[in-house]
């Protein structure tokens, strides 16, 4: 039997669409387009379905901190990807964790969805 993917994607409750892609966009990098071919218009991150494996969708975030953490890849070096978070108008949260695939930080998004901004080790 073929071991299935245990998270198949993931989807992210914001409360402004436009405001929320253009932080995606600032800080991991993202080229984001608006897909309004569903139910609910939404924005692949990365424009990648098949890659990242989530999106943006209009939704009540829950409250700030509560909810699940999703970890993403951030272009160049951790602490960068902390000053556009910050500089988009998303909280860090913590202090670098360094732990054996990279360093990440806790954060949360201008609607305090909880985010992990993952630099991996360097091969």
């Amino acid at each position: 039997m073929t071991q299935q993917p245990i998270i198949v994607w993931s989807e992210i409750p914001v409360s402004d669409m436009q405001k929320s892609m253009a932080f995606y966009e600032t800080v991991f990098g993202y080229d984001m387009k608006l897909d309004a071919s569903g139910p609910n218009p939404i924005a692949i991150l990365g424009n990648a379905m098949d890659t990242v494996g989530g999106h943006l969708y209009p939704g009540k975030p829950a409250e700030t901190g509560q909810g699940p953490t999703l970890h993403l890849a951030v272009p160049g070096a951790l602490e960068d990807a902390a000053e556009r978070c910050a500089a988009a108008g998303g909280t860090v949260l913590s202090k670098p964790v360094a732990i054996p695939p990279g360093r990440y930080v806790y954060a949360q998004d201008p609607d305090g969805n909880s985010l992990g901004l993952f630099e991996p080790a360097a091969a």
